[in-house]
């Protein structure tokens, strides 16, 4: 009798899980999702949207699909971040500093000589300070998943090499159309000109800008390198690069297909900014031993790189939220004093 009832409690129970499995099955749909980005295959970027979409597939048993498309076939930044809003996009890349009309907090990051190095940046971000920059975005439509790498900008430009702060006087720089690297450009003498990152190659080739900032990555993958003569080492800003969603999308998915969508960004990230970190060394090396005169600069001169956008961090502190920039530059300090 008694192993009679355990037979069938067994069986019960064996029941009762293909029932739960099928459940939990019956909650992801066959879908495909678009996602864009402006950056080009074999950038970090992409790899790591590319990862992103191999794990959806993966944690949704094949249901799920994300379709990548690069090089700005969908749209240049700003129309993508439209799209996604609109629900006709579903994912993107989107360096955070493109992200202030909609959300000013997106700004704090892009402040020149912010973190020291990645570490300091991926604790920060990954920590408080980066859920409230993310969370600022949902009310307008956006979810955050998030916060992919690209390195750090430096300057590149087609006229001479630039030594000191002096040598950006007068040369017409490119800027994303942002009023942190606006006015961070300016404060080093340069006359800036707002242009999407998908017109900068023709843009220099044509001798429409002199230059700009660019990673390391953008100048191989992208070519900028192609089109611009030297190349400064100054790490002047590390700009995160968000992975996000759109919540009219997201909020039309079950809560196992969020979970599958928020547990494969997750996971994607050590992967994209090992990439990053891997791909940003090679490619500075690339750079030096091509036709792209490389300067790295002692850090008595980035001191003063430094020292010249001091009123750019102290203004858009105050702007951009300022009780979240006092949280943010007391998590950096806390972040480099565990470091030594």
């Amino acid at each position: 009798m008694i192993k009679t009832y355990k037979t069938v409690l067994a069986a019960m129970m064996a029941c009762g899980l293909v029932m739960t499995a099928t459940t939990a099955s019956a909650q992801i749909k066959e879908r495909t999702f678009r996602a864009a980005t402006s950056n080009v295959s074999g950038n970090p970027q992409v790899d790591g949207l590319e990862k992103f979409a191999e794990l959806v597939g993966q944690k949704s048993g094949g249901k799920m699909q994300v379709k990548v498309f690069t090089g700005a076939v969908l749209g240049k930044d700003i129309q993508v971040v439209s799209s996604m809003q609109g629900g006709t996009i579903d994912f993107a890349t989107m360096n955070t500093n493109l992200l202030v009309g909609i959300a000013k907090e997106a700004g704090l990051v892009d402040l020149p000589y912010l973190f020291d190095n990645e570490k300091i940046a991926y604790t920060v971000l990954d920590g408080s300070v980066g859920k409230k920059i993310h969370g600022a975005l949902e009310p307008k439509g956006l979810v955050g998943l998030a916060f992919f790498d690209m390195g750090y900008y430096s300057l590149h430009n087609s006229k001479h090499k630039i030594t000191k702060v002096e040598d950006l006087k007068g040369l017409k720089m490119r800027v994303t159309e942002t009023p942190i690297t606006i006015d961070t450009y300016k404060a080093w003498g340069a006359a800036t000109v707002p242009l999407p990152y998908a017109e900068l190659y023709t843009a220099l080739e044509q001798g429409v800008v002199d230059g700009g900032g660019q990673p390391p990555l953008n100048m191989i993958y992208g070519k900028i390198g192609e089109v611009s003569k030297y190349y400064t080492v100054n790490r002047y800003s590390f700009t995160p690069v968000s992975l996000l969603m759109s919540k009219k999308v997201m909020d039309g998915l079950s809560a196992d297909e969020q979970k599958v969508i928020r547990d494969a960004a997750k996971d994607s990230l050590e992967f994209q900014r090992q990439s990053s970190l891997k791909k940003s060394n090679e490619t500075l090396e690339q750079l030096k031993k091509s036709k792209t005169e490389v300067t790295e600069l002692p850090e008595s001169e980035i001191a003063r790189f430094r020292d010249a956008v001091k009123p750019v961090i102290e203004k858009y502190s105050k702007q951009y939220n300022e009780a979240l920039a006092t949280e943010m530059f007391a998590e950096i300090a806390k972040a480099k004093a565990a470091k030594k």
